[in-house]
């Protein structure tokens, strides 16, 4: 059984990246953790899915990003390693047990529905679903420009306002139009925090899988992209260029349909998470039956934990905060081996994925931070 990969928050993962930027920047009070050059302008561009082994694997199709590997090192994602929880543990600096966002799906306890951190689907306030303020509070606060690059259809989502409130958006649908406005924002003020965002690389894994010809031709679509975002930048600014996950191709015939084994729905009210970290919520008194029925069908091939168990493992942190803890599923199930929980009647739009992730193996948790310092 592959030894799952325990995030190491507080030093060593996605959550610590922008704090450190802010110590970085001498912003007071804060800590630069991960030890990065000091500067007045910084620029994070996120590569959605940039895995720290599949960039290892497939370094000859990148080039530059492989060129900065020997200066730099990887980090871990948070648990689940998911875009919607890694994006607001790299905005807030926070671990999933404090900001509460922690899953694909994951239940609302005042409602019983199930909440798409990604689509914002649920009539949630994020505001309050995840009331801590930011890291790009802090900075703005402290006089840096800061600013947040990405699709403009972003702009009024729910996880924006969870995760990067506090920077201002600038829409950008096309590469053209996303290196104009790094270039424009990276200029601003006497010091600025830009963060890019690229969701390529994901689309194309979840598509055709990480290990694909097609995968490949986009990393290099990527790491030209980054040498660009480089170039656009001032030469006194420092590029870090980082992931929220890495991912696992699963052959279809390691998928295991929750809607097709009885067995395995019964004593469920909802199936949430996604097919590599499922959050099970159980009827009142069936937790130790879904247990025991999961450990069995999957034996080795994946963590099978009650809530407290996971909890105590210290997945979503070293805290995990009363109105975050019901979220959990009342068992969740990390998948260490080839295996895909899908449910093609509940979530239909995730059975025929191929690149997956979010589970605690090396392949899903482990993440670049490159470092070019510009000079």
């Amino acid at each position: 059984m592959i030894q799952p990969v325990s995030p190491q928050y507080g030093g060593g993962a996605l959550a610590d990246v922008l704090p450190s930027v802010a110590g970085a920047l001498s912003v007071p009070g804060e800590t630069n953790l991960l030890g990065l050059p000091p500067a007045s302008r910084y620029a994070v561009l996120l590569l959605d899915g940039l895995g720290w082994r599949l960039l290892q694997r497939y370094g000859d199709a990148a080039p530059y990003m492989s060129s900065l590997i020997p200066k730099s090192r990887s980090l871990t994602a948070g648990v689940p390693s998911t875009t919607a929880v890694s994006l607001t543990s790299l905005g807030t600096g926070l671990p999933p047990g404090a900001h509460g966002i922690v899953g694909y799906t994951s239940i609302v306890p005042e409602t019983g529905a199930l909440l798409n951190a990604l689509s914002w689907d649920a009539p949630v306030d994020p505001r309050r679903w995840q009331p801590h303020g930011t890291v790009f509070d802090r900075v703005a606060a402290a006089g840096v420009a800061t600013r947040n690059v990405s699709k403009a259809r972003f702009d009024t989502s729910g996880l924006t306002a969870a995760a990067f409130r506090g920077s201002a958006h600038r829409g950008a649908d096309t590469v053209e139009d996303r290196l104009d406005a790094t270039r424009f924002a990276s200029r601003e003020g006497q010091s600025s925090l830009v963060y890019v965002y690229d969701s390529q690389l994901d689309y194309i894994g979840h598509q055709q899988g990480c290990d694909s010809w097609q995968w490949q031709k986009e990393l290099g679509a990527a790491d030209t992209f980054a040498q660009q975002v480089r170039s656009a930048l001032p030469r006194d600014a420092v590029l870090l260029v980082v992931a929220d996950h890495g991912m696992i191709d699963v052959a279809p015939e390691h998928r295991v349909d929750l809607d097709a084994e009885p067995a395995l729905t019964e004593g469920l009210t909802l199936i949430g998470g996604e097919s590599r970290f499922r959050h099970l919520y159980c009827v009142p008194g069936a937790e130790a039956d879904v247990l025991a029925v999961y450990k069995e069908r999957l034996g080795e091939k994946a963590l099978v934990l009650s809530r407290s168990e996971a909890i105590g493992r210290g997945w979503f942190g070293s805290v995990v905060e009363d109105r975050v803890a019901p979220r959990l599923g009342d068992v969740i199930v990390a998948a260490l081996g080839p295996v895909a929980l899908v449910a093609s009647r509940r979530h239909a739009q995730e059975a025929d994925l191929i690149g997956l992730h979010g589970s605690l193996t090396p392949d899903e948790m482990e993440i670049p931070l490159l470092v070019d310092a510009g000079y």
